[in-house]
């Protein structure tokens, strides 16, 4: 039988690979030159590079070898890399040898001369994570954050009856909900970006302390600054083998953290499209399918999915944590799993995308939305009640509006008549001004600054998105 290795999406195991990123063609595109097996090797190649270009600069190395270097890991060919590896069994060693191999004797000696692993795998990751996020993974989380905010500016003043605990709270708007995915989405694009920057590199060598580089440098620290300085990164301020692994539990926690919060707003606009609620509709494509058996069902498979991809990723940042550890100065008891990092990355910009095209979809049903808020009309009123009977002088307010409540229960009248008989209540209700009176008349309408708080907020992440996203 002849060897056979992945040739399609369709020979893929992991449904990211065969249905998601396999499978969109525009985010394919987006992500292969920085989170593929392919873009891996270009990565620690140009890493490479850029330790033989400070070599030079430092007088290890001439500039025709720095050059002569550079220009070999930019001609590197991914699949030549891994059939070396398929010999040396070591994916830098076998780097190393290909670099090699494209070089005149002179140079071959610089090649990865006075470093170790790990001082270019951690650093061609954090390179290219930081790419990805700048590139591709704010720019589509800023997206989803900009959809919300034209609806949060929309639908300010479109009332809606609040929710806790699934039921009935209090009067709000459209836009106030949409408020709270604009500010929690854009406070986790602004942190995952700062976390991506944050991420160090090294060049200190097989246990941090620069014992092989400072055979070659009287200031090996100085070389590691130039390296680092011409990838845009800093050094960490002390590496073993590895450099300190809470920056990559920091990018992934933020990763899915903001994952959380596309999972909140899929979940909320999922229960709002419920068939007794129906305040919002998905957008359903002319020849969609909604169920093999069921021919009219329209259900709202993008935001499920979106929460569905939170739930598969969230268990891994456990995976980050226990990469914390690596005993002494190194073990490969991180190796298999902090490659898996790329998948998460991978699965916010996915699922950005995926909700900011359900979002632009959305129907609002603002007949649903005045017959849900008019439904609850009754009870909205307890709270105004019992904060004015407080207000003005009333010993026990929440008690009396409590008890009140219960009769209206039991009876056919609302609460607001039952409280106008009610002796007890007559002194406070008469100080109320005419305001005052109208909002427990007119409880729907009872919204707090819901409208200026979505305005506000709208406002104030619109201009910060723009300082967030690549030039």
């Amino acid at each position: 039988m002849s060897e056979r290795t992945l040739e399609s999406r369709f020979d893929a195991i992991s449904p990211l690979d065969y249905r998601f990123y396999g499978g969109d063609s525009k985010l394919y595109a987006e992500l292969h030159p920085y989170l593929s097996e392919e873009a891996s090797i270009r990565y620690k190649a140009r890493v490479e590079g850029a330790l033989a270009r400070a070599m030079s600069k430092s007088g290890l190395c001439s500039e025709r070898v720095a050059d002569a270097i550079e220009q070999a890991c930019r001609d590197i060919v991914p699949a030549e890399v891994a059939e070396e590896e398929a010999k040396t069994r070591h994916d830098v060693r076998a780097l190393v040898n290909v670099i090699q191999s494209k070089l005149p004797d002179e140079a071959k000696r610089f090649v990865h001369l006075g470093a170790t692993s790990y001082d270019i795998v951690d650093t061609a990751n954090a390179l290219r994570y930081r790419e990805c996020v700048e590139k591709v993974v704010v720019p589509r989380l800023a997206r989803a954050v900009a959809v919300c905010i034209k609806i949060a500016e929309a639908e300010a003043e479109t009332g809606q009856i609040g929710r806790t605990h699934g039921r009935h709270a209090e009067p709000i708007t459209v836009g106030f909900q949409f408020a709270e995915y604009v500010a929690r989405l854009g406070e986790r694009t602004v942190k995952l970006g700062d976390a991506a920057r944050a991420l160090p590199g090294k060049l200190s060598g097989a246990v941090g302390a620069y014992n092989a580089l400072g055979l070659l440098s009287g200031e090996p620290r100085e070389l590691e600054r130039r390296f680092l300085r011409s990838l845009k990164l800093r050094p960490a301020p002390h590496s073993t083998q590895i450099v300190p692994p809470e920056g990559w539990t920091d990018l992934v926690h933020h990763c899915i953290t903001a994952l959380g919060v596309m999972a909140k707003c899929a979940d909320d606009l999922r229960h709002l499209q419920r068939s007794e609620i129906g305040e919002i509709a998905e957008a359903f494509a002319a020849d969609q399918v909604g169920s093999s058996t069921m021919p009219h069902k329209r259900n709202p498979v993008s935001f499920e999915n979106v929460k569905s991809l939170w739930k598969a990723m969230a268990p891994r940042i456990v995976t980050t944590y226990m990469d914390q550890i690596s005993e002494h100065q190194r073990d490969l008891t991180n190796s298999a799993s902090q490659r898996f990092i790329g998948e998460v990355i991978a699965t916010v910009a996915y699922a950005a995308g995926r909700l900011a095209d359900s979002l632009e979809g959305i129907r609002v049903d603002k007949e649903r939305l005045r017959a849900n808020l008019a439904s609850a009309r009754s009870g909205i009123v307890a709270e105004p009640l019992y904060v004015l009977l407080a207000k003005y002088g009333h010993p026990d307010a929440h008690e009396a509006v409590r008890r009140l409540t219960l009769e209206a229960e039991r009876g056919n009248r609302s609460l607001l008549e039952i409280a106008v008989l009610d002796p007890d209540l007559k002194a406070s209700l008469g100080k109320m001004s005419a305001e005052e009176r109208r909002v427990l008349d007119h409880p729907e309408e009872y919204r707090g600054l819901s409208a200026e708080v979505a305005r506000d907020v709208a406002i104030e992440w619109r201009g910060k998105l723009q300082s967030v996203l690549p030039e």
